[in-house]
């Protein structure tokens, strides 16, 4: 489980161009919205690409994505349960 909360990591830095941020940088308990790394909403988009393109994860509304996307804990335990690549 760290290795793949390493790649989430890596994926979100790549895929938000996130400059001078490291995967050691992100907590895996911080929230991804808000006061941690303060993503938006356009962000969520582009993270609902990812785990698309990555892991053959499509969600199926915003609302599920609020779910999945409170932390690198949250998001890495749901590409554990529902990947498909």
């Amino acid at each position: 489980m760290e290795d793949l909360k390493t790649e989430i990591k890596e994926k979100v830095i790549e895929a938000l161009k996130l400059a001078d941020i490291t995967p050691s940088d992100i907590d895996d308990e911080a929230p991804l919205f808000g006061e941690g790394l303060g993503l938006d909403s356009i962000d969520a988009l582009e993270l609902m690409l990812l785990l698309e393109k990555n892991y053959g994860i499509r969600l199926a509304n915003p609302a599920e994505g609020k779910k999945v996307f409170v932390n690198v804990n949250t998001m890495a335990q749901y590409v554990a349960d529902n990947r498909t690549r």
